[in-house]
């Protein structure tokens, strides 16, 4: 039984990259006047397109679950208000994601002033090469269309980042050919104004040092950029949207406060709320061999992988139990990102099992969330007074996952004969290192464990599903303290309690 499918996934992010229709077919400023077209504010541009989608009840942003009655709202306020945003929230709670999806809410094309570095609009520019331009050309301004994709841009805000990078500086090669330094067109830009008439994002905002946040305020509020003498007033329209950790958690540095003032919108993210959401965004986020017919980069005869639902609702389980132990630092958050990586690691450990015993399917099992304590402990930030009890802590939380899952998916219709079933010199081995065939000799000794494991398999009797669910149902029986287990590694043996 595969990881369940559900009726309300949504379609994965859209490829904002893609040209949906050619760009039209007008050269001239002149032409732009005939056809009828009339410039637009970016913010009234992408409020425009938000009606048009809420309207149409089509959400704003793709490929992101759990903030339908939460972030989503928020954000629909703040386009609709025109306000420039900013994202608060932990690692891994898609703000970059969303962020990038508002270029969405661009025109598909845009007509600039041709050759011109900052998107001269043909009718109002504001550089002084588009200026002389339009005053020698008049009707005849040459023209052309820059696609949404390309109005988008971000930084990932470093400590190192200049206002030369932001804003802009003289460039020595073209005072070289000839130009005096008090010219204008001397200058080189910098990424906001390259953005003009489109999107600028900001990652990690705080981490941007004060001076530089002050250099980006006054090119968004007063427009007045002074580049090496140079006095240039660019009244840039542009729509800022920001992230940042929360101020608890992020202490290398703040946000100036009439920067922050700037922001129309504060917007605070979270993690999924419960398991099942949290699942869904893992089946978006991960690529298994055998999924679609396609086995990335694989050969013939790559095993395919097929996750039993009960499997993957462990992997899910984990990440909300993290986000609860007392025993991790939840100021730093424990990303999403766990959850794939999590779900990829268990899905490899069993590919690697099924090639070393030449099986044609892979199936996670019990056995392999071992393999889990690898992928986990980079994603976490563990609180322990003792010195290596990271592993027994990852260990604690694994087993409290699986015996949440096993009691929320097994209800045993007679207990009592399942655990009478197993006599003193009753032994069942488990473990990584066994082929799935021979968990049908564990059924052939214990039939008692049929009726029960059928139900996990879904009435599948694959070797592979069996062996996985023969090895949950141990588990749980032992959680649950009917059973004896002894483990190493990726070995264990069950036994009766008697």
């Amino acid at each position: 039984m595969t990881a369940p499918e559900h009726a309300d996934r949504p379609a994965p992010p859209l490829d904002l990259t893609t040209r949906l229709t050619p760009p039209p077919d007008i050269t001239t400023l002149g032409g732009l006047r005939q056809a009828g077209w009339t410039p637009m504010a970016v913010a009234d541009e992408v409020r425009r397109n938000a009606a048009a989608r809420i309207a149409a009840g089509e959400p704003l942003v793709t490929g992101v679950l759990g903030f339908e009655a939460t972030v989503l709202p928020q954000l629909e306020n703040a386009v609709l208000a025109g306000h420039d945003i900013i994202l608060l929230g932990e690692r891994g709670q898609a703000k970059s994601r969303i962020v990038r999806s508002l270029v969405g809410l661009l025109d598909e094309w845009l007509p600039v002033v041709a050759h011109s570095e900052i998107n001269d609009d043909p009718f109002h520019p504001v550089s002084r090469f588009a200026k002389d331009l339009l005053a020698e050309a008049g009707d005849d301004l040459p023209v052309a269309w820059v696609h949404r994709s390309d109005r988008y841009g971000e930084k990932l805000a470093t400590p190192d980042t200049s206002i030369a990078d932001l804003i802009g500086e003289v460039d020595p090669i073209r005072v070289a050919e000839g130009r005096y330094l008090s010219d204008e067109l001397t200058i080189h830009y910098g990424l906001v104004p390259r953005l003009n008439r489109g999107i600028f994002a900001v990652n990690e905002l705080p981490d941007l040092a004060e001076r530089i946040q002050v250099g980006l305020l006054n090119v968004l509020e007063e427009r007045d950029v002074q580049i090496r003498g140079h006095r240039v007033r660019l009244p840039l329209d542009i729509m800022l949207v920001a992230t940042a950790n929360p101020e608890d958690y992020t202490n290398r540095g703040r946000i100036i406060t009439p920067l922050k003032d700037r922001f129309g919108a504060q917007i605070r993210t979270h993690y999924p709320p419960d398991a099942a959401t949290e699942l869904r965004i893992a089946e978006l986020e991960v690529d298994l061999p055998g999924r679609g017919g396609a086995v990335p980069g694989g050969r013939p005869g790559t095993p395919s992988v097929e996750m039993p639902s009960f499997m993957a609702e462990i992997v899910a389980e984990l990440s909300q139990l993290a986000r609860q132990s007392p025993h991790l630092n939840q100021r730093s958050g424990v990303s999403v990102r766990l959850t794939i990586a999590n779900y990829e690691t268990l899905a490899a450990n069993a590919t690697r099992r099924a090639l070393r015993n030449h099986e044609t399917e892979a199936v996670p099992r019990i056995s392999d969330l071992e393999a889990l304590v690898a992928s986990t402990q980079g994603k976490v930030e563990i609180e322990s007074l003792e010195e290596g009890r990271d592993e027994a802590i990852l260990s604690q939380l694994v087993h409290a996952a699986v015996l949440l899952v096993f009691r929320r998916r097994v209800h045993l219709s007679e207990p009592q004969a399942v655990v009478s079933a197993f006599s003193e010199d009753t032994v069942v081995h488990a473990g990584d290192d066994l082929p799935a065939v021979a968990y049908a000799e564990t059924l052939a000794t214990l039939p008692v464990l049929s009726p029960t494991v059928l139900y996990l398999t879904g009435g599948s009797e694959d070797p592979a599903l069996v062996a996985s669910a023969v090895e949950f149902l141990l588990e749980g029986l032992h959680l649950t303290k009917r059973l004896n287990k002894e483990a190493a590694g990726g070995r264990a043996t069950y036994r009766g309690r008697g």
